[in-house]
């Protein structure tokens, strides 16, 4: 279950379209279940087997550099790592995990 429930909008924002399918991003997903991003991938990497690609997979250097650009974010929060991406089945199969 989400720890803070989020206005409609300000969660429509964080889904993005990439690979013609939308998706959620790992820092965004971590900030609604209020843990940290890292604490949010251990936990998908020790489940990977519930994560194939068509749930979840990592934005390669030109599509993150995309959404830097969409969003007119110039430093993309000091993220260091590509994020990863999750579809819709991925959201729902985080909250299992």
């Amino acid at each position: 279950m989400l720890e803070n429930k989020l206005p409609d909008e300000i969660l429509v924002s964080k889904i993005y379209f990439l690979r013609n399918q939308k998706i959620m991003l790992d820092k965004d997903l971590a900030e609604l279940y209020g843990v940290t991003t890292g604490n949010l991938n251990k936990a998908v990497k020790r489940n990977i087997d519930r994560f194939p690609e068509d749930f979840m997979f990592q934005l390669n250097e030109q599509e993150f550099q995309n959404l830097i650009f969409q969003s007119g974010i110039s430093n993309w929060g000091g993220t260091r790592k590509i994020p990863f991406a999750f579809t819709e089945q991925g959201v729902a199969m985080l909250s299992g995990v």
